[in-house]
């Protein structure tokens, strides 16, 4: 590239050589650790397999008309979810739409294809706001751009948590809209960059503009305005900014008002780490889930210690950007702080999601250094000296490990030859010019190859030692292909439901593979859908967030599922037994989706009415009793039967000695021939087996602890005895509830379906956000649909005005009077209505600024110019003097 380009368009290169860098960087750590898609090892862990990858292939189905249901209504999960607030969440990213160009089963891939996008182009902004912020070497802004990119926070947490990516490109991009309201530019698109920031992931975004605004608020200080007019560019920033979230609050407020309807998760309270993790992060290839990321490279880390020391950079410069980044610093360990950092709730998992403001910070403060020309001795000494006690203290934490050492060493070394050779180009008058180039191209060469090193040497860590710390699932392949291929064939909906099934390869199974089931793990599980189906027996992960397929004849006639997959344990889970047979699908006989129940003498039909057992709720919300719920003996007996007053509990499982061959616990009872067993025990984790029937039946394994609910599970068949003997086989110590058996009675069950089906909807029709069915003439009492009352249905009888819906024990009802013959039931996202308030109110005073502006800017292009005699010398322009 000819140099004069370079010098005429620094922005430009320096942009495209953080890009190279940080895709170089996270793609050779990749194949380094041997992960996808440069190895066998897979990268989908935790909520980057079970939720994002899922979301992520629902919206491949949506943008090529595959999907169930559309942005208001996801009626894949959850029996029927609003999906608006997730597509917010997870899917509102301008990048996300890549995900269409790659085929269907390459889903992962276009998943890592849009991370390494996000990753390039936040550094590629970072280098470009660099260059804003001061004048320099445009390689050297592009070398601290790739070191933002490239963070620890990034790296380590941002890698499998794509949306959160968005931040990290928000931030330089909110920081140059700062730098448009000190000049007085851009009023409009600096609105539109804000609400672009909030649309793509407003959590980050919000830290991302408190960030921005410190460093708005810094450089006002640092060019020091005449107090009205440094008050004037605040509210300016003001301004821009709420008008910027105004236009992103359609969204934002319907995800909002999502978090309110959400069921709870776990209540945290947050605790710092100690300074020798804190530190510790600072430096590369160390990796901890609940400290902060802050690592840099070694390079930026160097020239933020050197700054306070670099003489050549104004007082007010080097006192200013090294308060921030220690007052930022100490914000993130201060309870206070770190809940307005976090919007006032601090988070389930890694609490230190702020994190990336602070890498930013240090690599602003880097810049400022060596914008002023290279630090010398005076200035590097010292920050080798605060490095090295850095990693003094650092060394006591656990988090660093042995590879640490060498990386740092030789990272250190690279940088501090490199900024060396630097600053001796930096001395025009004594070295001439080819003798300067050939340093500065050595110096070049050495601080790209340190950061590029230790990043990937830190990226690989961080990728390995995830596999290690976090649940795995695997890419798509051959079991999931299987399951879509089950489906495809097996698909009827809206006439019935197919679910996946109760052996889930990830949490949002009817995301990734097809069907319309029970399985949904989203922030914004709803909590009427969690409470009932709990209710109902079902199980659930991540504390009631992540719910489960429910294998059951009984649920599956409430919910219309007509079939059900069935494949083997996920062999990739190394805790499962390694069975690679194709899946099998059952159908049963089920109502239509809406069917008509008689009228209730009490209207206490709600989640609450519920009662304990999970058999009788689903006989309440059948209409027909089905079940037998026999009296229970345990094996080694308790010493008593459970009492009024008691837990409610039958038998306390201990956890199994190693190497024991003692038989495990058992439960026996007395049910009718022929009848199904169930078992429900939500507090055990094991296997459980049913004994003496002449075919074995199926192995039902249940896995549960505080963060985790075991399902009901289906068990067999009654022998010809009548007697029931449930053989246990624990892993860890639980217990197992009073009721825990139910014997179905499936000639009732049958005669029930028969009879919601009689008089249940003789036609149903469901798109994106409406149900509509046709009904029987003569309907009284509740129309039901089978689909959870979430908050935002609106349903009317015949040609009635449509008025919210009501509820029937979780689900969508609606009453009849016996003259209507159809229902309709709409849905409109909470929150939405206000949200568009909001953002018509951003658009329409955008436009009267706009309106006036150019009112202005008119007027002053036909208002004559001042004669120059008549101007006073420090007003006329420079052309007049």
């Amino acid at each position: 590239m000819d140099r004069s380009i370079l010098r005429s368009r620094p922005r430009p290169a320096a942009a495209l050589l953080a890009a190279v860098i940080t895709t170089t960087a996270f793609c050779a750590a990749d194949a380094v650790a041997r992960s996808y898609p440069f190895g066998p090892r897979t990268r989908a862990v935790n909520d980057l397999g079970n939720q994002y990858v899922p979301f992520h292939a629902h919206l491949w189905d949506l943008l090529h008309g595959r999907a169930d249901g559309g942005l208001l209504v996801n009626w894949q999960s959850g029996y029927g979810s609003s999906f608006l607030p997730d597509f917010g969440t997870y899917l509102s990213s301008p990048f996300a739409l890549l995900v269409a160009l790659f085929p269907r089963d390459e889903i992962d891939l276009a998943v890592y294809v849009v991370t390494v996008s996000k990753t390039a182009c936040a550094g590629a902004a970072m280098a470009g706001v660099l260059l804003r912020l001061r004048p320099g070497r445009w390689w050297a802004a592009g070398l601290l751009g790739a070191a933002y990119a490239l963070c620890g926070w990034s790296l380590t947490d941002a890698s499998y948590n794509p949306m959160w990516l968005d931040g990290l490109i928000a931030l330089p991009l909110l920081c140059l809209v700062g730098e448009w309201t000190l000049a007085g530019r851009h009023r409009l698109l600096g609105v539109l960059v804000v609400a672009l920031a909030w649309i793509a992931n407003f959590y980050t975004a919000y830290m991302a503009t408190l960030g921005a605004g410190l460093v708005l608020l810094l450089r006002l200080w640092l060019t020091g305005p005449a107090r009205r007019r440094a008050l004037a560019t605040a509210a300016r920033a003001a301004v821009t900014v709420a008008l910027g979230v105004g236009l992103a609050a359609p969204l934002v407020a319907v995800i909002y008002v999502g978090t309110r309807h959400a069921y709870p998760g776990r209540v945290t309270h947050f605790a710092p780490v100690g300074t020798d993790d804190l530190l510790a992060r600072l430096l590369p290839t160390t990796y901890g889930f609940g400290s902060p990321a802050l690592y840099v490279g070694t390079t930026a880390l160097l020239l933020a210690l050197a700054l306070p020391f670099h003489r050549a950079a104004p007082r007010r410069v080097r006192a200013g950007w090294s308060v921030l980044v220690v007052a930022v610093l100490l914000s993130m360990q201060w309870t206070p702080t770190h809940l307005a950092w976090h919007a006032f709730a601090t988070p389930n998992g890694s609490p230190y999601r702020q994190a990336f403001v602070l890498c930013a910070l240090l690599v602003i403060a880097a810049w400022h250094c060596l914008s002023y020309g290279p630090p010398g001795l005076r200035a590097l000494g010292p920050a080798a000296g605060l490095l090295a006690l850095i990693a003094a203290v650092a060394s006591r934490s656990a988090l660093v490990r042995s590879v640490a050492w060498p990386v740092l060493l030789l990272a250190a070394a690279c940088a501090l030859a490199g900024l060396a050779l630097l600053a001796r180009t930096g001395r025009p008058r004594t070295v001439p010019g080819r003798r300067r180039t050939a340093p500065a191209v050595v110096a070049a060469v050495l601080l790209v190859g340190a950061q590029l090193g230790e990043a990937t040497a830190t990226s690989a860590v961080a990728t390995r030692l995830r596999l290690d710390h976090l649940d795995d699932y695997a890419p798509w392949g051959t079991r999931q292909q299987r399951q879509a291929d089950a489906i495809a064939r097996a698909d009827g909906w809206p006439d019935y439901r197919t679910d996946p099934g109760r052996e889930q390869t990830v949490g949002n199974d009817p995301l990734m593979v097809g069907g319309q089931g029970a399985q949904y793990y989203s922030s914004l599980t709803a909590d009427v859908l969690s409470r009932t189906l709990t209710a109902l027996g079902d199980g659930w992960t991540s504390r009631g967030r992540n719910l489960q397929s429910l294998d059951n004849a009984v649920t599956d006639a409430i919910f219309s599922v007509g079939a059900r997959v069935h494949s083997p344990p996920d062999a990739h889970q190394w805790w499962n037994p390694q069975d690679h047979s194709p899946p099998t699908v059952s159908r049963q006989d089920v109502p239509p989706l809406v069917t008509v129940r008689p009228a209730r003498a009490d209207a206490h039909t709600t989640v609450s009415a519920f009662g304990p057992s999970p058999y009788r709720n689903q006989e309440l919300l059948l209409g027909t009793r089905v079940y037998t719920v026999p009296r229970l003996t345990a094996s080694p007996a308790t010493g008593r039967q459970p009492r009024p007053g008691d837990d409610g509990t039958v038998l306390r499982v201990a956890a199994p000695e190693r190497g024991t061959t003692a038989p495990g616990p058992s439960l026996t009872a007395r049910c009718a021939p022929g009848s199904q067993v169930y078992l429900w025990a939500p507090h055990y984790s094991g296997t459980a087996r049913l004994t003496g029937t002449p075919a074995s039946g199926p192995i039902g394994r249940f896995t549960a602890d505080p963060a985790k609910r075991a399902a009901m599970q289906p068990l067999g068949t009654v022998p010809a005895s009548g007697s029931v003997r449930i053989e246990l086989a624990p892993t860890r110590a639980g217990t197992v509830p009073d009721g825990a058996v139910g014997c179905l009675d499936t000639a009732r069950l049958h005669a029930a379906v028969q009879h919601l089906k009689a008089t249940g909807a003789t036609k149903v029709s469901v798109s994106d956000g409406t149900v509509r069915a046709q009904l029987p003439a003569g309907s009284t009492g509740t129309a039901v649909v089978a689909a959870p009352r979430i908050a935002g249905w609106r349903c009317a009888a015949g040609d009635a005005p449509a008025a919210p819906a009501g509820q029937y024990y979780g689900l969508i009802a609606v009453p009849l009077d016996g003259s209507a013959t159809s229902i309709t039931c709409t849905f409109h996202p909470p929150g939405l209505r206000l949200g568009a308030a909001a953002g018509g109110a951003s658009l329409l005073i955008l436009a009267l600024l706009g309106a006036v502006g150019a009112v202005r800017r008119r007027r002053s292009a036909h208002r004559p110019a001042p004669h120059p005699s008549t101007t006073h010398p420090r007003e006329r322009t420079p052309s007049a003097l």
